[in-house]
């Protein structure tokens, strides 16, 4: 029975993977060499580098990293995969390596904070064009296409509102005016959605979040074509040399072993916690696209498979105090930054803060930020936790 022909339970723990020849050990090897033995002929320049190269220097490659592409690329139905330091080293070395002087790029108005700093400062100084669109509005989207566009970078679910984008739309869109389209998976994870089937050309996930999934292990990865991925492999990944750690690569395989499991019972408690957030008399409004209040529900429904384990939700009366009082309070629930741990985590957020730091938005833009988290909203990841004592201690704490 080949590999293809596996369920997504049976890819995500033996995909990638076999025993080793020499010992018959079960579990992947840690290749901690960051130098291997070569032959006399072999190449020291990144221009010589391709699929047969092979291991000499482990900024290249790494039988340990490799192992972890190979995995990603099967879980998400991708021909390639490159693996790097953190979610921010691969979403900055795709813009970085796709775009020039000269390029545009449209970029979600939305988006997490890195990625929307970066694309604010540090691109359009580097004589990169790039305007925001809100990607729930196919038509704000039309209307921002150049014929200099080279990139289309989206997230959806957004963090940290929890807005979704049409994915096969906006690829057809995209694809219309001759751009590529990437899109940020990382609070659906191919569980959940898979960018690529729906005519994405690139996915980028922070492995840090789900796919890591125990909160001690940064990492990142792009899936796409081969061909577009060599080029990256030999650009952004080479020379740029965030590459991932082959202990945290290690890690983060032995988390995906258990994605499946994982975000179905992380879908099972949010729903339970959102539901129980939507009538809690100090919670204003709750954003889950599992919930049929969700203003994007039926588009939910037809492109996520599952609903993940991320909430936000507003809180009545003045959130900075209400965020005083939760940090408190909370006991079983840490009042920290991040996402997608076992541990159920929460952190508020601002809407004039992130507005002031990373989203410089119009004023239709704001507005439709506004229409999801008010004057700020609580993110909460929901962890595995039994979904009873979250809820009770979001109520305890919420008073």
């Amino acid at each position: 029975m080949s590999e293809s022909n596996w369920g997504f339970n049976s890819r995500s723990i033996h995909a990638g993977e076999e025993p080793d020849p020499t010992t018959g050990a079960s579990a992947p090897n840690i290749v901690m060499s960051t130098t291997f033995v070569s032959e006399a002929e072999a190449s020291f320049s990144a221009e010589d580098f391709g699929a047969d190269t092979p291991y000499i220097y482990t900024r290249w490659g790494n039988p340990t990293v490799a192992q972890l592409e190979r995995k990603l690329a099967s879980l998400e139905g991708a021909e390639a995969c490159i693996a790097f330091a953190s979610g921010m080293a691969a979403a900055t070395g795709l813009l970085l390596q796709f775009l020039k002087p000269g390029d545009h790029l449209i970029v979600s108005d939305v988006s997490y904070a890195g990625v929307a700093e970066f694309t604010k400062d540090y691109l359009p100084s580097r004589g990169v064009e790039v305007t925001r669109a809100d990607f729930s509005d196919l038509g704000a989207v039309a209307a921002a296409l150049r014929p200099t566009t080279r990139l289309v970078y989206a997230e959806t679910p957004a963090n940290p509102i929890i807005r979704l984008t049409d994915i096969a739309a906006l690829a057809r869109l995209a694809h219309s005016a001759g751009a590529r389209l990437a899109v940020d998976s990382t609070f659906a994870t191919p569980v959940a959605t898979r960018p690529l089937e729906l005519g994405a050309d690139f996915v980028v996930h922070s492995l840090t979040k789900y796919l890591g999934g125990h909160g001690d292990a940064l990492g990142g990865a792009i899936l796409g074509r081969a061909a577009e991925l060599g080029e990256l492999k030999r650009g952004a990944s080479i020379h740029f040399g965030g590459v991932i750690s082959p202990f945290n690569a290690w890690l983060v395989m032995r988390g995906l072993a258990t994605l499946g499991i994982r975000m179905k019972a992380h879908e099972e408690n949010a729903l339970a916690v959102a539901r129980a957030l939507e009538v809690h008399p100090k919670v204003a409004r709750v954003i889950y696209p599992g919930l049929s209040s969700h203003p994007q529900a039926e588009l939910a429904r037809r492109q996520m498979a599952n609903f993940s384990g991320m909430i936000s939700f507003q809180p009545k009366g003045e959130g900075r105090e209400a965020a005083r009082i939760l940090s408190k309070r909370l006991e079983l629930v840490h009042y920290a930054v991040s996402l997608g741990h076992q541990r159920s985590l929460v952190f508020y957020l601002p809407t004039d803060d992130m507005i002031r730091t990373s989203f410089p938005l119009t004023p239709e833009q704001e507005a439709s930020y506004r229409a999801f988290a008010g004057e700020g909203i609580f993110r909460l990841s929901v962890g595995l936790e039994d979904a009873r004592d979250i809820v009770a201690d979001l109520d305890r704490a919420l008073g």
